[in-house]
């Protein structure tokens, strides 16, 4: 199988500092982007062994679940971090643009369009998104076998800490629904129910389909592509940035995430402690 990631990144300092791209110190997110970039080789690419200790020798791995992988990191002039990534050269392929920081999102699906009929699935991250699960295709593939292509199943975004109030909050809950109103029907074909392992497992139309990713089959990726409204640069969902991220995947599919229940079937980690840390001041914890 082959896969195809387009990442958007970006980082220029800033006074303000409102998003982690602005921040003075380009460390967090250079640690970040590394990070998500040895994850996406580590997990799915093929240089993985077994060490045999009686015959000292590595041995292949993880085959069958092991994919031919690019990555292509979109940029916008020379506001990134690539040349301090301590990284091998053949991790990624650089794409220059000359596009505002927030569109950049459109500038991955460009190239994902232009990639089509040459991979099995296109991808697209932000750059400060990690990925943690080895069978994370695996069960995208058993979704859409199951729901259909036009049904699309987003991961759960999460934050880890050992020093706040919660280890671990998942960081994309419910919008009001007259945000997506405009957008999506979260009625039609609300639920899905389904079995993994012996344990049941729900999947629910989700009124914040936002996760700063999208991971489309080829069929879904065709698909979305012959839409009229293909990168039509629409920014009419919260802002430029989430809309490029998740605005057309909510026009063109019925967009799931797992359940609260079973959140962590799929999941991404969000790196930092920027939305976790709100919990117990600007958030209020719940009773159990």
């Amino acid at each position: 199988m082959r896969i195809l990631f387009t990442i958007a990144h970006f980082f220029n300092p800033d006074s303000k500092g409102k998003h982690a791209s602005q921040r003075k110190d380009p460390r967090p997110r250079l640690l970040a982007l590394s990070q998500s970039l040895a994850a996406l080789h580590q997990l799915y690419g093929k240089s993985q062994t077994i060490i045999n200790i009686g015959q000292r020798l590595a041995f292949a791995a993880n085959q069958p679940q092991a994919y031919d992988l690019d990555v292509v990191i979109c940029t916008t002039k020379d506001n990134h971090l690539l040349n301090q990534l301590r990284l091998p050269s053949h991790f990624y392929k650089h794409n220059s643009t000359q596009v505002e920081p927030l569109l950049l999102g459109f500038e991955c699906q460009a190239v994902l369009r232009d990639c089509l009929g040459k991979y099995d699935y296109y991808c697209f991250l932000e750059d400060d998104l990690v990925l943690h699960d080895p069978w994370f295709f695996i069960k995208l593939n058993w979704f859409t076998q199951q729901a259909s292509n036009l049904s699309l199943l987003q991961p759960n975004r999460y934050e880890v800490s050992t020093q706040n109030l919660t280890h671990k909050a998942y960081i994309d809950g419910d919008l009001a629904p007259r945000v997506t109103a405009d957008f999506q029907n979260v009625k039609d074909k609300s639920e899905l129910k389904g079995q993994i392992m012996g344990m049941p497992i729900t999947f629910r139309r989700t009124l914040n389909p936002h996760a700063g990713c999208y991971f489309l089959n080829a069929e879904q990726m065709a698909y979305w592509a012959k839409q009229p409204y293909f990168l039509d640069r629409d920014t009419s969902f919260v802002s430029p940035l989430e809309s490029a991220a998740t605005l057309g995947i909510m026009k063109t599919f019925r967009v799931y995430k797992p359940a609260p229940e079973q959140a962590s079937f799929l999941e991404i980690q969000h790196f930092g402690t920027g939305f976790l840390s709100l919990i117990g001041e600007q958030v209020g914890l719940a009773a159990s």
